[in-house]
């Protein structure tokens, strides 16, 4: 029998006015919609997805005998961190699961079935990756045993990140939409006006002075519902918070607002020569979907002596830093994996100051580069992606790249570059950017030789200042000088984290396209 003459017409609806994979009430037509998400049958991505989640849960049976097993104190972190990183892949994989088998389901996220199911299964695939890095500087029996498990979760995510389409491209068009939460009875009173005057209900107030409900972030996060479908917000007040902050995977739709970005601080000194893992030295780390912080600074003290210092982790899904200082030497930045968005924050560092495997848009920014040890260079970005199919990189867009108070006194001192290639695909683009002269003429540096250098993808777009020539950049085959607004296209918010279907409910100002 022919299919009704609506559903006919819906597939040709959804391609040309939505571009997008959505979801719908009917069988019928969410096999139809799902044929536009994905290359094989529904049936078959469902068993493939199934069969990579009880792999990864096999590989987890073998480490957990492991807990305590061991007096190393950065074994045991690793092995932590593994078995949380296993589980943010089953979720994962649980939420791709979902949205084919039950579209109107929570785990539902833009409404872009394309796009939500690349990204979750890009992160997915970094875990393994992460999981296996904790283990650099052990000797242990524990990497070996699960090595094998590792490599075969890789494979099978990778094998499903062939089968989803791309999303189709979105009019850089968007929408505003405002929040109606309001106050609990219990807020006090100046606090509420303070809050009102920036338009925002508060469920929770931190003040380490003791006159909030709590006087640790920590104890807000716990205190938080799970799960939540409605903004979770928590105010923090001015002062410095020397505490290490994990909002889990479970923590879902938090917002946190401080005081300011620099009256406001949650500050904290771990580092990998103090026998941390990289992931484990982050002051503050989030995994819970939905996040926003506003008005507040996340620092790693650690200094550059301490090597690999995370300030700030993020696994976040569909989150966003507004008005944040993400300050501290290497590896600042861990945005690890997830659609992310940074607006007029302070980013600080030395090497790999940015680094991670999300797909990530920075807009009016200011990013900054710090005096090192001697004799080493500075790279702002170390992006990590590791395969062709994966929707990640990083696109920096209007922002300023300097050097910050400390290097611009001696810029010689220290050699400083746009990025290098972590990962065989690390991609990269800056457009409409001021650089200033702590910017090498080379532009971009070599991980290690011709290591990636035919298979990343830098590019650069319209920025301006005295680092931003294009004379004697690096002539690499992955390196792409865009010539038109086409190319640079495809790297802005409306493109590359789909922000028009997620960022105006967070109220945060953003440009969707090229356009100032």
């Amino acid at each position: 029998m022919a299919p009704p003459l609506s559903i006919k017409l819906l597939k040709p609806l959804f391609m040309l006015m939505l571009c997008m994979c959505t979801a719908s009430a009917t069988s019928s037509r969410t096999d139809l919609l799902q044929s536009e998400c994905l290359k094989v049958p529904s049936f078959e991505f469902v068993n493939s997805v199934k069969t990579t989640i009880e792999a990864v849960q096999e590989v987890a049976s073998i480490i957990i005998p492991f807990i305590n097993a061991f007096g190393n104190f950065r074994l045991s972190i690793a092995i932590s961190d593994c078995l949380d990183l296993l589980d943010l892949s089953a979720d994962q994989l649980s939420w791709s699961l979902s949205a084919i088998q039950n579209p109107k389901g929570k785990a539902n996220s833009t409404g872009d079935t394309s796009s939500d199911l690349k990204t979750w299964l890009s992160a997915a695939l970094v875990n393994q990756d992460t999981c296996s890095d904790g283990f650099e500087g052990t000797n242990s029996i524990v990497k070996g045993l699960i090595t094998g498990g590792l490599n075969q979760v890789t494979s099978l995510v990778q094998e499903l990140l062939t089968t989803v389409h791309h999303p189709v491209s979105k009019s850089p068009g968007r929408k505003l939409i405002t929040s109606k939460d309001q106050f609990p009875s219990w807020v006090k009173s100046e606090d509420r006006k303070l809050l009102e005057a920036n338009g925002i209900g508060v469920d929770a107030i931190v003040a380490a002075d003791g006159s909030g409900n709590f006087t640790k972030v920590t104890d807000a996060v716990l205190a938080a519902p799970d799960y939540s479908m409605r903004r979770y917000v928590i105010y923090i007040k001015r002062g410095v918070y020397r505490e290490y902050v994990e909002i889990k995977k479970k923590k879902w739709n938090l917002m946190m607002i401080g005081d300011g970005m620099n009256a406001t601080v949650i500050s904290g000194n771990r580092s990998f020569v103090d026998g941390w893992t990289t992931f484990h030295t982050a002051t503050f780390a989030v995994s819970g979907r939905g996040f926003i912080a506003r008005d507040i600074t996340f620092e790693n003290t650690a200094g550059p002596e301490k090597h690999q210092a995370v300030a700030l982790r993020s696994d976040s899904d569909l989150s966003v830093f507004f008005r944040c200082g993400i300050l501290g030497y290497q590896d600042t930045l861990y945005t690890h994996t997830m659609r992310q968005f940074y607006r007029e924050c302070r980013i600080s560092g030395t090497v790999d100051f940015i680094f991670g495997d999300g797909s990530v848009v920075f807009q009016n920014c200011q990013i900054l580069a710090k005096k090192g040890l001697p004799n080493q260079k500075n790279t702002v970005t170390a992006q990590g992606r590791k395969d062709p199919n994966q929707p990640t990189g990083f696109s920096i867009q209007f922002c300023n790249i300097s050097a910050d108070s400390d290097l611009a006194a001696s810029l010689n001192s220290t050699a400083t570059y746009l990025g290098r290639p972590w990962k065989p695909y690390s991609r990269t683009v800056i457009m409409q950017s001021y650089m200033s002269n702590v910017i090498r003429s080379e532009g971009w540096l070599e991980w290690n030789g011709s290591l990636h250098l035919d298979s990343l993808f830098y590019g650069e777009y319209m920025n301006y200042g005295p680092g931003a020539g294009l004379g004697s950049r690096v002539k690499w085959p992955g390196y792409h000088l865009f010539n038109n607004s086409s190319e640079a296209n495809n790297f802005t918010v409306a493109q590359f984290i789909e922000g028009n279907l997620w960022l105006p409910s967070t109220g945060v100002r953003y440009t969707a396209g090229l356009g100032v």
